[in-house]
């Protein structure tokens, strides 16, 4: 001020008397000149491209990916960061206050830098070193480093980012108003938990929306502003709090709230919903799993607007599924509570003779399978090198159904804990169009990546019965044909046996719906031979199944591996007029806008399977199964009073249990067993299907009769039979095999059983004067 207010002619006198004035004056207008180069040099992109005014206008960030359920609700993100973006009208009028209150008082008064705040910050914080001043940035600076990061430039790097950053705020301030600078800076900036943007942390820590956040929640989230892992609510619940206090209270200051109400929020708990959306936790891993394979795939396809394929991870995409959110809820729950106690009565069966213990192949080859073992084969070690490695202990964090715990373990010892555990799978599906409605994979995905819905082939055992009984119906054989429960070797000198008490006595035959209700052994695979094995094969296919069948009679025990996918796809066509669909589960996909990228639609077969009359037959048998048979736990155990059809079924040695439950409008398909085909249940008490798969069908559906929402599957009836298929299914379940009276009467067993050549032709034709063909 002093050499301004001197005339021109008068300063140069001064500054020749005064050389220390004119060197002082020349390092002044020096350190003006290198100050302007040096922002020049900046400026002009020689430490790095500033974004022009036109990329500006077209700000693309990487948005995470949705995945919906059928209702709309988020179920699941793919992201890189996760970012979900949201109009400015979405924002509660209480959030954009809080945000100025605390991060930018002036905002509405500067043009995206805040002159007042860089005085107070010099002269407050850089020469007093008062801690208390605040900073400078505004909501625009802070704005142009959440979307451009920052370089290292070694020593100049503070000073070269924060010019950086005053050019590009400059810049957007010309460009957008206040309001969209504000809605651009909530859905870029980073919250906690690898979080960004305010939509994603408001569904992450309070499970809403963020137009439906309370005042005080949103104090707590513009609270993490200032450090978004040191004041992490999840992790630091009280530093949260009392940050959040902080903003309150400078939202009282700046006359958003009185002080009255700030003071009376403070006494407010902080409560969180939080729901983690990240890849190995949250609700339904698995179908998500699944759901980004098969969207990726599709995605290779496509191409935007700029002929580059999209990308599921940045492009910020809109994945419509049919699964049903609660549901899917339920399921998981059902599962869990099940297996948890069917692994004690496992565990227990076996006691210190169980093969994860005493068979040391089996140890021995999940060794060898482990990546960790692989990995360190690749690498050239030999096996006593690998397996010593493998010894070394160091702390894991193991499965437990009481919880997670970390232990000192070994690679080995890991291998060995997971060995014992059972895993399970279930898809429930609409059987009208196929639509998933649930999908549990397994019992943890963090731990168990395996999807059993997806990947898992095993044998079906007696959950297949039901094809070779529908097709010895279509061929001709009647309801009332009895069958004996003897047991019988064939060719191959295999002889099946029964494993219930109902095949005590050999003089005893049963009828069609009396066997398959007691899933007799013996008697299905007489019923396979007399309907022939090609027939049955034929009419598997014709319901869905797709796997290749072994032609041999073993196959009317379920001896076929199959996935459950195929088995719910043909148990589908018994509620669904004859035709079965294919379990789908992608509506469609759309871009960030709302614009249709690929649709899908249901596969269901334009061909009826078999008839009406068999299908409504085979209901009423299945049915009987669940009033009767070896699914009678539904009633007396679980209470189910709903119309419910099923079918148990059981493998060789126990070691799979399976349960297919049907109601009018859902069929559910449930699967126990271990990993290790090797291991199986210690006796059939357990590992039956009716104990093993059973409860957990039987779980879910106590949990949907208990909610209102599912009252039009839960209370869904069977359409009784006909008068006529009534009267044609009134005969005895058994009668005895009186072997002396046939033998004198010079009837064969198959002359009792087929009385005469009309009969063999099939008792559709007998009831309606011909065989109807629905195809």
């Amino acid at each position: 001020m002093f050499i301004c207010s001197i005339y021109p002619k008068q300063m140069l006198a001064r500054i020749k008397r005064h050389p220390r004035l004119k060197w002082a004056l020349i390092i002044i207008l020096s350190l003006i000149a290198l100050f302007f180069l040096f922002f020049g040099s900046i400026y002009f992109g020689l430490w790095g491209k500033i974004p022009s005014s036109k990329e500006l206008t077209e700000l693309q960030q990487n948005k995470a990916t949705q995945v919906l359920a059928s209702n709309g609700k988020l179920i699941g993100k793919f992201y890189v960061f996760d970012r979900q973006p949201i109009d400015f009208e979405q924002f509660p009028e209480h959030l954009i206050e809080a945000l100025i209150a605390t991060e930018d008082a002036r905002f509405y008064e500067h043009d995206g830098i805040d002159n007042r705040s860089l005085l107070r910050v010099f002269f407050k914080s850089i020469l007093l070193q008062d801690e208390s001043a605040g900073g400078g940035s505004t909501i625009t600076l802070q704005l142009a480093k959440n979307i451009y990061g920052r370089r290292d430039f070694g020593m100049f790097g503070i000073v070269i980012n924060k010019m950086q950053e005053a050019v590009i705020a400059k810049r957007l301030e010309d460009i957008y108003s206040k309001d969209e600078i504000i809605e651009l800076y909530f859905n870029t900036v980073p919250f906690s938990d690898n979080t960004y943007g305010i939509e994603s942390a408001s569904l992450k820590f309070f499970n809403k929306h963020t137009s439906e956040l309370s005042l005080e929640e949103s104090a707590v989230l513009v609270g993490m502003l200032k450090a978004s892992h040191y004041y992490n609510p999840r992790i630091f619940p009280e530093r949260s709090r009392l940050r959040r206090d902080v903003v309150l209270m400078q939202m009282a200051r700046n006359n958003y709230l009185s002080m009255e109400e700030a003071e009376e929020l403070k006494l407010t708990p902080l409560i969180l919903d939080y729901k983690s959306y990240s890849h190995d936790k949250g609700i339904a891993p698995y179908f998500r799993e699944q759901v980004r394979k098969d969207v990726s795939k599709v995605l290779d396809t496509l191409k935007n607007k700029d002929g580059e394929k999209y990308n599921i991870y940045r492009d910020g995409l809109i994945v419509h599924t049919t699964l049903n959110y609660d549901m899917q809820q339920l399921a998981e729950e059902a599962m869990l509570e099940h297996m948890s106690e069917l692994q004690l009565e496992h565990e227990k069966s076996y006691g210190n003779y169980a093969p994860w213990i005493r068979n040391k192949k089996i140890l021995n080859d999940a060794i060898k399978k482990s990546g960790r073992y692989q990995s360190l084969q690749k690498e050239g070690l030999s096996e006593s090198e690998i397996l010593k490695k493998l010894e070394q202990k160091h702390p894991t964090e193991l499965f437990s159904y009481e919880g997670m715990e970390t232990k000192n373990v070994s690679t080995i010892d890991s291998i060995s804990h997971y060995l014992k555990f059972l895993n399970s799978g279930l898809l429930a599906v609409n059987p009208e169009n196929g639509g998933v409605q649930a999908w549990v994979g397994g019992v943890d995905f963090r731990f168990f990546k395996y999807d059993h819905v997806a990947q898992s082939k095993r044998q079906v055992g007696s959950t297949f019965k039901p094809i070779v009984y529908t097709a010895a119906l279509e061929n001709g054989i009647d309801p009332c044909s009895y069958f004996s429960v003897r047991e019988v070797t064939y060719e191959d000198g295999w002889t099946p046996s029964n494993s219930s008490s109902e095949g005590d006595d050999p003089n005893m035959n049963y009828n069609l719906k009396a066997a398959l209700s007691n899933s007799m052994n013996t008697i299905a695979v007489k019923v396979l031979m007399e309907t022939g094995i090609g027939n049955v094969v034929e009419q598997a296919h014709n319901m869905g199944i797709e796997s290749d069948l072994p032609e041999v009679p073993s196959i009317a025990l379920g001896t076929a591996s199959l996935n459950l996918s195929e088995l719910t796809s043909a148990y589908t066509s018994y509620v669904n007029k004859g035709h079965y669909s294919k379990p789908y589960y992608i509506n469609k996909i759309e871009d960030g806008n709302g614009n249709l990228l690929a649709e899908f639609k249901p596969e269901v077969s334009p061909n009826k399977a078999f008839s009406e009359e068999t299908r409504k037959i085979m209901i009423n048998m299945m049915q009987a199964t669940v009033n009767e048979g070896t699914a009678t736990r539904l009633r007396y155990k679980y209470g189910l009073k709903n119309d419910i059809a099923g079918k148990t079924g059981t493998t060789q040695n126990n070691k799979d249990g399976w349960f297919v439950g049907i109601t009018p409008d859902l069929v559910c398909v449930t699967w126990v067993g271990a990993d290790d085909h090797r291991i199986g249940f210690r006796n059939t008490g357990i590992g039956q299907g009716a104990n093993s798969a059973l409860p957990i069908f039987a779980k879910l559906m106590q949990k949907m009769n208990a909610d209102p929402g599912f009252n039009n599957i839960t209370n869904a009836r069977f359409e009784p039979l006909s008068a006529d298929l009534a009267e044609m299914m009134q005969c005895p379940p058994q009668e005895r095999d009186n072997f002396f009276e046939r033998l004198f009467s010079g009837k064969s067993k198959d002359q009792k059983r087929n009385k005469d050549e009309k009969k063999k032709k099939g008792f559709f034709k007998r009831l309606f004067g011909k065989k109807e063909n629905d195809n």
